[in-house]
């Protein structure tokens, strides 16, 4: 059964946002903490904090190819699928964003211990 995502508008537009130098920032939706990063191209939803050792993922940067790299061990993330491509067995939770004409919105999936049966 597929899962349950609510959606949450963050902005008007991407503009309207407070991005930091880096290209992200920390906001909250559905009562989560939450990083997002923009590329030229996309904006990208993406946990809070890193898997390994809780470093704040707005305070490090993105690579090159567009990988959030994690503040304090270099960790690197795929900011689409949440995949570790450093190597260390680490995934960091993605959420989907979609840009509307209406705003920027993100998809957070419903949990808790009955959210199954929806």
């Amino acid at each position: 059964m597929a899962k349950k995502i609510t959606w949450h508008k963050l902005a008007d537009a991407a503009t309207e946002l407070p991005w930091q130098s880096n290209n992200m920032l920390i906001t909250e939706a559905g009562g989560k903490k939450i990083t997002l990063g923009r590329t030229a191209d996309n904006i990208f939803a993406f946990a809070h904090k890193c898997p390994h050792a809780s470093g704040i993922m707005a305070d490090g940067f993105m690579d090159a190819v567009g990988n959030v790299v994690c503040p304090l061990h270099r960790y690197k993330f795929n900011m689409q699928n949440g995949r570790n491509v450093t190597g260390e067995g680490y995934y960091l939770k993605t959420y989907v964003v979609e840009q509307r004409q209406d705003g920027i919105f993100v998809g957070i999936e419903e949990s808790g211990l009955f959210s199954w049966l929806s």
